[in-house]
């Protein structure tokens, strides 16, 4: 079976994904072109209907196989009658006729149940294959959404973490300051009190 568009496009992202750099002091995260990676997700989504379409179609094909089968071991059962019928006419020893039409018509009823047996198990191993292809597809899907999602998860966690390493800092910077502006306070009413001592002492002279 030929590869599909969509096992290459799955090929394509697994390439992509490998020739990524990974991101500084890091062995796991890695830099991605978001535009690139989102056309081919998006090719992968319009794709993939498509793809599961034609495999219903490959199942769908097991009722004509199981349909032409039955005709052709009728045809056989048919010619296999006409036959006996033209054999018990044709012989004068009647009872001779009848084993051989019975035979005849026995050796094309194995026939047409092994044409049968044959189509059967040629209809269910493409239905097999079909599925199990498509259960493939869709979860190689379901991985590859699985780690995008996880993956701005993760970035989401560290700008949360690097926000709240800001908001400390600030709080902190700001608890620093609270000795130093009351030790400026204080020391603005201690010159406001000197201050007007000295104007009362002028005054008295």
């Amino acid at each position: 079976m030929s590869s599909s568009r969509i096992e290459q496009i799955i090929e394509e992202i697994e390439e992509y994904v490998e020739n990524c750099r990974y991101q500084p002091l890091s062995t796991t995260k890695i830099i991605v072109n978001k535009e690139e990676l989102e056309e081919l997700l998006r090719e992968l989504r319009l794709k993939t209907p498509d793809e599961i379409k034609r495999y219903q179609k490959i199942i769908g094909n097991k009722d004509a196989i199981l349909a032409d089968a039955q005709s052709k071991a009728n045809n056989i059962i048919e010619d296999a009658k006409k036959q006996a019928q033209k054999l018990v006419q044709d012989t004068e020893i009647m009872k001779a006729a009848y084993a051989q039409a019975n035979d005849t018509v026995n050796e094309a009823n194995k026939q047409a149940q092994g044409i049968l047996d044959s189509a059967e198990s040629d209809a269910e191993n493409i239905r097999s294959s079909a599925i199990n292809y498509t259960d493939q597809i869709l979860s190689n899907i379901s991985t590859i959404m699985g780690n995008a999602i996880a993956d701005v998860g993760e970035k989401y966690n560290e700008f949360a973490t690097s926000i709240q390493s800001y908001y400390d800092l600030v709080n902190e910077n700001r608890s620093e300051l609270s000795p130093m502006q009351n030790n400026a306070h204080q020391q603005a009413a201690s010159d406001d009190e000197a201050n007007n001592d000295d104007s009362e002492d002028a005054d008295n002279e």
